[in-house]
C-alpha cells in the first residue's frame, strides 16, 4: 500500500510522556508516538501503513477512512 493515506491522525502533547502521543481512531489500536511534532507526524504514517499491511497479511478487514463531508 502506498501513501498518502486519509487517515485522521491525532497527536497530543503529553506532559507525562514529555512526548506527542498519536492515535488513528479509524484503526484500533494504532497508536505511536514522538519526541517532536514532526517526528510524531512521521512515526503515524509509518505505524498506519504497518497497521494495514499486518491486516491485510492476517485477513483482517481494512477500515476506510473516515471523509468530513464539504460545508
Amino acid at each position: 500500500m502506498k501513501r498518502p493515506f486519509h487517515y485522521s491522525i491525532i497527536i497530543q502533547w503529553s506532559d507525562r510522556d514529555q512526548a506527542y502521543l498519536v492515535n488513528v481512531p479509524e484503526l484500533p489500536g494504532c497508536h505511536t508516538h514522538g519526541d517532536t511534532y514532526e517526528e510524531a507526524l512521521k512515526n503515524a504514517l509509518e505505524v498506519i501503513e504497518l497497521w494495514i499491511e499486518a491486516a491485510i497479511k492476517d485477513g483482517r478487514p481494512v477500515p476506510p477512512p473516515k471523509v468530513l463531508a464539504a460545508i
